[in-house]
Formats: structure tokens, sequence, C-alpha cells
């Protein structure tokens, strides 16, 4: 079953390695959206043998489970916008083994956001509120103590921020008060007009990578392919890297934490590719 998808996958790197955790008790989730409940199984049984791709119309990809159509959490006929998109989607899919584990489908679970669009966000939107993590950036908060803090973020956290600064000729600057740097309008401008060039698929993805980076500096370079997921992570979770160093910690948990994270960034900015992706794969990569 899809042999060259799985060579495919291995190409990508960590993007889709699936996590290890979740709360074996908790099968469903369920978010209040208008009155409305959108159901989210965390957890199944596998139904399926054979996972397959297909045109749909208007130049849409739909995912095959044997011969049934997959559906979003919403009702919706699953659909990609484009062949690579859809051939990561049934990576997913494919790789499963007896228990269908949700939570470990970051790429099936970007693309229902996109489609059932759950919380009904224009894309203005939601352009608001990934500029809101601009105002309480990773990068832009600093300690003043202890002096080896300090110079860890001057030296780790400094060359991205003069990076972006200087890539989209802004100013963000950052701050030891509680209240943050003050962004200019200007910057806040500049950023919600590039954010605007992204369609609403690419933009979900974007999104998705901010929150779970809690910086769009890092997300913005990321995405810009000036550092790597491990980078990324990496210099998210600097303050808590350098607290371990010197106190320990469980080790497991931290494994699986870092893993976790590194995981859902590599599929959020993969998701932003693929989204802007216009292309198609060659046909090679669907025969077996």
């Amino acid at each position: 079953m899809l042999r060259n998808l799985v060579r495919f996958h291995n190409c990508l790197g960590h993007a889709f390695s699936p996590p290890t955790v979740c709360p074996r008790g908790q099968m469903f989730k369920l978010l209040s959206v208008n009155s409305k409940s959108y159901s989210i199984i965390t957890e199944r049984k596998k139904f399926y043998e054979d996972v397959s791709i297909s045109h749909g119309e208007g130049g849409m990809f739909e995912i095959n489970l044997d011969r049934r159509k997959l559906k979003t959490p919403g009702g919706k006929l699953f659909t990609a916008p484009n062949e690579a998109l859809a051939i990561a989607v049934a990576n997913e899919w494919d790789t499963q083994k007896d228990m269908l584990k949700f939570y470990s489908m970051h790429m099936t679970t970007l693309c229902n956001t996109a489609l059932d669009n759950p919380t009904f966000r224009s894309k203005d939107q939601m352009i608001t509120a990934a500029l809101k993590y601009l105002e309480t950036d990773t990068i832009c908060y600093r300690v003043e103590e202890p002096p080896s803090l300090v110079e860890l973020q001057n030296n780790e956290w400094d060359p991205v921020l003069n990076w972006i600064e200087d890539r989209y000729n802004v100013v963000i600057g950052s701050s030891t008060s509680i209240l943050g740097p003050e962004i200019p309008q200007a910057t806040m401008d500049t950023f919600r007009q590039h954010l605007g060039s992204y369609n609403f698929w690419s933009l979900t993805g974007l999104e998705y990578v901010i929150t779970q980076l809690k910086s769009v500096v890092l997300a913005f370079a990321l995405i810009d392919k000036h550092i790597t997921v491990e980078q990324a992570v990496l210099l998210s979770r600097l303050e808590e890297e350098f607290q371990i160093g010197h106190w320990g910690n469980v080790e497991w948990a931290h494994d699986v934490d870092l893993y976790e994270l590194r995981s859902r960034t590599a599929a959020g900015a993969l998701f932003v590719h693929f989204s802007s992706e216009s292309s198609t794969v060659k046909r090679k990569l669907m025969q077996d």
C-alpha cells in the first residue's frame, strides 16, 4: 500500500513522526461552536486496508479509504487543493496501525480545520489573532538575570530578531519589562500586509506554527527557511532548556514534549508550503 508515499514521507524528515502520548481515557473532545458541538475523535479502531488518492471536482484531490471517501469531522467531503498535500494526508492514514491515533495526524487535522473552519473565522480575523502573538513574542521578552541566561538570550535570539527586522524593514526590539516591547504601528501594518498575501489554507498552517512556537518572529524565520524546525523549537524553548541544564528534568517527559513540538511545528511548516504549491507531484510518486 502506497509504498512510494512512505518513501516520500521519509524524505520529509520528522514532520509526520507520531507523538507518543495521549490521555488514554480521553476518547472525545468537544469544541463548542455557536451552540453546536464539533466532535473530534482522538482514537478509533482501524476500519480500512487500502488508502488511495483520486481526482475530485475543481482540481481538488480526494482521499479514499478502501472504497469510502474520507470526510471531515464536520461531515464535508475531504478534499486537498493539490497533490502534494493529498499525498501527505494519505501517508498519515496509510501508516496508522491497529488503532487510528488522530492526535498524531497533524496534516489531516490542519486540512480539516481549513475545510470546516469550525470557529467560523474570516481571513482578517485569523491575521489579527496571529499578530497578537507579536505583542507577546517569545524572543522579545528578556530577563535581567542571571547573567548567563542574559548572554544566552542575546547570543541566540538577537541574530533572528535582527534578521527579521532587516528582511521586512521593520522595528520590533526587545524588552525586560513585563509589558514587553512597544511594537510600532508601521511594523504591525507591514506584517498584516505580508500575512494577507497567504491564501486561507496557508494562513491556517502559519497561524498553527505561530501558536506552537508562541512567536511570529520564529514562525516567519522558519517559513522563510532562515532556520530549521529543530532550531525554531530550541529557540522557542531557550529559557526552559537553560533551566533544565541547571536543575535537571524528568528525562522521558522532556523528550516527549520536545519531539511532539517538533512534529507539530514541522507539520505546520510543511502545510504552509504544500498549501502554496500549485504544481502537482509527478505521477511516479503515486505508482507502486
